[in-house]
């Protein structure tokens, strides 16, 4: 236990025979479960857990008989540790590249009830432009741009880090079984908090790095289908906490905003088809255009303000 409450590991696996053992091996012995979600391995990742698990009682191996990616094990993970009643259920992926070291702070907020889900924060060290890959690092950083905006934490960064930590109430009370099961998981999962009014709080991580871990992720092939996501997030959390579960005026100006700079393409159109017939640029078009842009982007800016007073109260301690 750490500070009376009992803390499980949910650790997805995917091909991680080769640092498996020494993620498990490291974590610390306040650590209650380690719950291991082997995702349809195709290596010898669930035989070395298993062979782990005849020495430490903790480890419990659960093997899907299909992938379902990351956040359908995530998925599994939490909703075992809901059922057997842990408190905090904290996520390490497998490939070692979360320092158990930094568990006590993820652990801290949600202990003392600062927050119910705290998250590693690796582009805070003075390290993180050093060590991370930069194609990820420039990758992570737009994608945290566009949670802030989807999500309605616009505190939050470091979007992309599966290092968390869940209290029970939360465990409880979110739709875990729908949880997006690709690598967009940490993305809908932030929204699916703010939607039910959950207290997220950053904290700052060691990036690690090199220590043999294998990545198919492509942050070039990604970047824009985690965008089409983002947006279709965004619209649910608009919808979900603004109309169905309560109303604010800030999505009339999101709406009023968005049909205002959508209004832009046609007058485009247009301008461009007056001059080249014309020869010059019509001057009631253009002022128009103008006057549409800055009116749209006010509405936008005023939504986002609305946005992050009402979620002020949401920010962890």
């Amino acid at each position: 236990m750490y500070r009376q409450k009992t803390i499980g590991i949910v650790v997805p696996a995917y091909n991680e025979e080769r640092l498996i053992a020494r993620t498990i091996s490291t974590l610390p012995d306040f650590v209650d479960h380690i719950v291991v979600v082997d995702d349809c391995s195709s290596d010898r990742t669930p035989e070395i857990v298993s062979e782990l698990a005849t020495r430490d009682p903790r480890i419990h191996l659960i093997r899907h008989r299909s992938n379902r990616g990351v956040g359908g094990a995530i998925s599994t993970g939490y909703i075992w540790c809901r059922d057997h009643e842990v408190d905090i259920a904290v996520v390490m992926a497998g490939d070692g590249q979360m320092d158990p070291a930094d568990l006590p702070a993820l652990l801290d907020p949600v202990v003392e009830d600062r927050a119910d889900y705290s998250k590693g924060n690796r582009l805070v060290t003075g390290e993180a432009w050093k060590r991370i890959p930069k194609s990820r690092y420039l990758g992570n950083s737009v994608l945290t741009f566009l949670t802030k905006i989807a999500s309605g934490y616009w505190w939050v960064t470091d979007s992309q880090t599966g290092y968390t930590a869940l209290n029970r109430r939360a465990l409880k009370l979110l739709p875990l079984e729908d949880i997006f099961p690709r690598y967009g998981m940490p993305n809908d999962f932030l929204v699916t908090l703010n939607i039910y009014n959950m207290r997220v709080v950053d904290v700052p991580v060691n990036p690690v790095y090199n220590i043999g871990e294998r990545s198919g992720i492509r942050p070039a092939t990604i970047v824009f289908p985690l965008a089409l996501l983002l947006l279709r997030l965004f619209i649910k959390r608009m919808v979900q906490k603004y109309v169905i579960r309560d109303f604010h005026p800030l999505i009339l100006f999101y709406a009023f905003g968005f049909l205002l700079l959508l209004l832009d393409i046609p007058l485009a159109i247009r301008l461009f088809y007056r001059w080249s017939l014309d020869g010059m640029v019509p001057p009631t078009t253009a002022l128009t255009i103008v006057f549409v842009t800055i009116l749209g982007f006010q509405s936008m800016l005023f939504a986002m303000l609305f946005d992050m007073e009402a979620n002020r109260e949401l920010k962890g301690g």
